[in-house]
């Protein structure tokens, strides 16, 4: 009986082995078939599983031949043991029974196993389309695939908190002065907010806001009472209160950090300095530097340390370049204030001292480019960092980022960098005008304010171009004559800029009492007049477009009417004019105290060689007086200046300070055809030279100039 259980089971493990072997040759095909990235694994753990398989039939062939032969030793001992002991039988499992169910429990787990590794191979993605032909010797080739990455199941974990960098998540409301339409008022802008939200709106000048420590009132600099004073505003009801009240310049208002005090630039005596006033006016002016040197722009630490709000940062041209220099009021001696940068080439503006008063930003000219720097007070010899470029920079309240004004045409952009480390912030705020200093509070705007709207905003137009109807073939425009001015040649613009000039007349009329652009060194060129010697043929005068005043009033002596500062945009040398007001209105009623050094062009014949090839040099000291900023008032009314030829250190008509133009976006063929044919184009560039199609006599009726204003009248 025990021999054919065993012969049975032989046949039953014979036949599973079969099936065993059969699947695994069709699971190794569709394997293949389906995922050739895994054959190779396949095909081993099948190899494995078959060479384990026959190894087991074999030591099983074996196991049940000897099996047989120990029964039957087994066998003839029990007999004997029989006829000498009691009849005491033991029912015991035959051991080949328990060899055979190790054996197959496992097969069974590693066909399981095998069952759980095609299930996992063949779920992960779509299946390999068949590929015809049959399973034989060789596996059939399958075009060349990129072996997938395996998917390791990972456990998905929960989003690591990372703080948003300052100041992508600024706060706080901004408040700034902006030039708009040739006047400058007061804005405020909450961060966040689309539009800004105007704070003054008066004929006169409104600048320099700074905010007060605690977020609740603006101190600013106005000429609205006849010359230029400070004032305060209340932001929660609008009121504004004047505090000084002195006929000469006072300006650019910074408060201390218990806002008991406010520090300013005040021009007494000929002298520009830093005074301090109590912020509710109940003290007398005091006094802080004394050197005859320009002084100005201050700027009070808020922070410091062990007691804040002991220095005071300002700009100084006693070294004879603008410098900047901290003061300690607890020994306010010039001598010993510590000088923070130190760069004779460079002219730094504008400090601003970071909330916990241990960097200063401001702003620099370098190789034409404004930039944005810090510097350390613990460090003040080492270098800057660079911020990016704008000016006028305003720290966050909480001192991670800085906020600066960088110019795009008539318009001014916000933009934000980060104070420490590298890369820039994503804040960009576009704002009308050009702004000219920005204050930075960690208080919201009032809802009082938001729900009002502020003053109303009612910008208009300066002048108005009036221009006769255009022709439909060139030349398209008539040239106009300037009623009672004087020029060399011909007192006339084309019709299409001759109101914009008779506008900015008027105006520098009324801020300084003077009627400069009444008498012209030039005007429009007719075609028969030669260009200066170095000076190209495409001048903008034979377009009726450009205007040039008395070069030669830059040597008058003693006290020039006209003072010209060299300035560098990019890589042109340019030129910024400004005009001194008349004497009669030299106490304060007229312009503001110059704040840099003039250029020297009369040391170019000095007979040094050195300073004739460097076009002159600077003047010694600032002159005294009020002066208007001609280049700039020109710029309200579209009028440029002219970047200086690259000749001008040698040639002095390639200088160009005394010319302005108005292109409007055209180029100079565009604008000669406005009043003059091609034919006469192409004759006066190639050959002989015509005279203008239209000429004052032909022109509309003249335009009267306005009567002039006494000096001390205009505001």
């Amino acid at each position: 009986m025990l021999t054919r259980l065993l012969r049975l089971i032989d046949k039953l493990l014979n036949a599973l082995l079969r099936v065993v072997i059969w699947a695994f040759e069709q699971a190794a095909r569709q394997l293949y078939l389906w995922r050739v990235s895994v054959v190779g694994v396949i095909t081993l753990l099948a190899g494995i599983a078959l060479y384990t398989l026959q190894g087991g039939r074999a030591i099983y062939a074996t196991t049940a031949e000897r099996s047989r032969a120990m029964m039957a030793r087994r066998a003839e001992q029990i007999a004997a043991q029989a006829e000498h002991a009691p009849d005491k039988r033991v029912l015991r499992e035959d051991p080949l029974k328990t060899q055979n169910r190790a054996l197959s429990l496992f097969t069974v787990v590693l066909l399981a196993a095998l069952i759980s590794l095609i299930l996992w191979t063949t779920s992960g993605g779509t299946a390999a389309r068949s590929v015809a032909g049959g399973f034989g010797g060789s596996l059939p080739l399958l075009p060349t695939q990129p072996t997938p990455t395996p998917l390791t199941p990972t456990p998905t974990l929960p989003p690591t908190f990372t703080p948003v960098p300052d100041p992508l998540r600024i706060s706080g409301s901004l408040v700034y002065s902006a030039r708009l339409n040739g006047r400058e008022n007061l804005w405020a802008l909450g961060i966040g907010q689309s539009e800004p939200i105007r704070l003054t709106n008066t004929p006169t000048d409104d600048r320099d806001p700074a905010w007060s420590p605690d977020g609740a009132r603006v101190a600013f600099t106005s000429r609205r009472g006849g010359s230029w004073n400070l004032y305060i505003l209340e932001m929660a009801t609008g009121a504004i209160t004047q505090l000084t009240y002195s006929p000469a310049y006072e300006a650019s208002p910074t408060w201390s950090p218990d806002g008991q005090f406010i520090a300013y630039e005040a021009y007494e005596g000929g002298n520009l300095d830093i005074y301090v006033v109590p912020s509710d006016g109940s003290g007398a002016p005091a006094r802080l530097t004394y050197h005859p040197a320009p002084d100005f722009s201050p700027a009070w630490n808020p922070g410091g340390s062990p007691v804040p709000g002991r220095q005071i940062a300002y700009v100084s041209l006693r070294d004879g370049n603008p410098e900047i220099y901290v003061i300690d009021l607890d020994r306010p001696i010039e001598e010993e204030a510590l000088r923070l940068t130190n760069t004779p080439n460079v002219e730094e503006q504008n400090p601003a001292w970071s909330p916990d008063g241990t960097r200063i930003a401001y702003n620099a000219r370098i190789n034409g480019i404004d930039l944005v720097l810090t510097r350390s007070l613990a460090q003040p010899n080492a270098e800057p960092l660079t911020i990016g470029q704008g000016r006028a920079p305003s720290w966050a309240p909480s001192g991670a980022s800085l906020l600066f004004a960088l110019e795009s045409g008539t318009n001014t952009t916000l933009v934000g960098g980060l104070a420490v480390g590298s890369g820039a912030a994503a804040t960009a705020i576009s704002v009308r005008g050009q702004v000219e200093r920005i204050s930075w509070t960690a208080n919201n705007l009032s809802e009082a304010l938001l729900l009002s709207g502020g003053a109303p905003d009612d910008e208009r137009p300066l002048y108005t171009e009036n221009v006769e109807g255009r022709r439909d073939s060139p030349p398209y425009y008539q040239v106009r004559a300037l009623n009672s001015v004087s020029a060399a040649a011909l007192a006339a613009l084309s019709d299409r800029v001759d109101d914009s000039f008779v506008a900015l007349r008027e105006a520098v009329l009324r801020q300084s009492g003077i009627d400069f652009l009444g008498a012209l060194q030039d005007a429009i060129w007719t075609l028969d007049r030669l260009p200066e010697p170095g000076q190209p043929r495409q001048s903008w005068h034979y377009a009726g477009r450009a205007f040039a005043f008395d070069r030669n009033l830059v040597f008058n002596l003693p006290l020039p009417p006209i003072e010209v500062v060299r300035e560098e945009v990019g890589a042109n040398v340019v030129w910024r004019v400004y005009l001194r007001v008349a004497e009669t209105a030299q106490s304060g009623q007229l312009g503001e105290p110059l704040k840099r050094l003039p250029w020297d062009f009369a040391s170019r014949s000095a007979g040094d060689p050195q300073i004739f090839e460097q076009g002159g040099r600077l003047k010694a000291a600032v002159p005294i007086g009020y002066y208007i900023d001609l280049t700039r008032l020109a710029e309200d009314y579209g009028w440029q200046r002219v970047p200086a030829g690259r000749d001008w250190r040698s040639n002095f008509p390639s200088i160009l300070y005394w010319q302005f133009e108005r292109r409007d976006g055209l180029t100079w063929d565009e604008a000669m055809l406005e009043l003059y044919t091609q034919e006469q184009i192409d004759a006066f560039l190639f050959g002989a030279r015509l005279q203008p199609t239209a000429t004052p006599a032909d022109a509309a009726p003249l335009r009267r100039s306005p009567t002039p204003i006494p000096p001390d009248a205009g505001n």
